[in-house]
């Protein structure tokens, strides 16, 4: 069993005090940390190795019997009032179970030396749900990584974390500068796809089983005129009703399908 190193009641505590703003990105950014919130995630997070510092738990409820069992000798454990997980929680009824965590520290370097065969890229999308929506998707399909461009939401963001499910976990997560990366990317051989209404080219008649990168933008204005710039071909999702669009998180939800679907049932040529 998990001993308990401490236990704190008051949110005037001065710990109380840094862990609630990493609700914040200032505070997040400032830390180097972010948190996390309710027993999935946090079980996630361990399982997976992340740099889990802090697992603070209601006094009242006791320690999660589950995440005990998780627990690497290096994670401190906190027992607290339910005023202190309310004031380190950004949801009205919190969930009983929080965690500080580390940032992981994974640059252009690290991504371009690994594999990159099917990545997701993107470019100032701004809804937290739809980054989530992405991340998932690209776990599910098992994508080697996603990439946020400047002026995407901070995957940190409380409300993004809880989006992912916990797939934030199971793959590489970068922050980059895409004029910077994208380049770089292509002189390794990378494949440049970008999303766009205009394009001529449907996705399902591109081959997308060459190690691709699949550029998607902001919810209102797409892929932005610098990145898409940068990409080798455009690409459409076909649709037959009357739809003017897909949302980001549907649009990077199809087309990561299809460059699995290609990698999977590769078309069969009778002889």
């Amino acid at each position: 069993m998990t001993s308990i190193h401490t236990e704190i009641m008051s949110v005037q505590n001065a710990r109380v005090k840094e862990w609630a703003q990493l609700l914040e990105r200032k505070g997040r950014d400032k830390q180097g940390k972010y948190i996390i919130e309710g027993y999935h995630l946090v079980e996630e997070a361990l399982r997976a190795g992340a740099q889990v510092e802090t697992i603070m738990y209601s006094l009242d409820k006791g320690v999660p019997a589950g995440l005990a069992n998780l627990d690497p000798s290096s994670v401190e454990w906190v027992g607290v009032s339910q005023a202190v997980l309310e004031k380190c929680s950004d949801m009205q009824t919190p969930q009983g179970v929080l965690a500080v965590v580390a940032r992981p520290q994974l640059g252009m370097d690290a991504l371009l030396a690994g594999e990159h065969d099917l990545v997701v890229v993107l470019d100032g999308v701004q809804d937290p749900g739809n980054l989530g929506t992405i991340i998932r998707s690209a776990d599910a399909v098992g994508a080697k990584a996603v990439v946020l461009g400047r002026g995407t939401v901070d995957l940190y963001n409380p409300k993004t974390i809880r989006s992912t499910m916990g797939s934030m976990y199971h793959l590489p997560i970068v922050e980059a500068d895409l004029l910077e990366l994208l380049p770089r990317a292509r002189e390794r051989g990378v494949w440049l796809v970008t999303t766009s209404l205009q394009a001529q080219r449907s996705c399902y008649d591109t081959d997308l089983r060459q190690p691709t990168w699949l550029i998607l933008g902001n919810e209102a204005k797409g892929v932005s005129p610098e990145v898409a710039a940068q990409s080798d071909v455009q690409v459409i999702i076909p649709m037959q009703g009357k739809a003017e669009s897909l949302n980001v998180a549907m649009a990077a939800t199809v087309l990561l399908f299809e460059a699995s679907r290609q990698r999977l049932y590769p078309p069969k040529i009778n002889t």
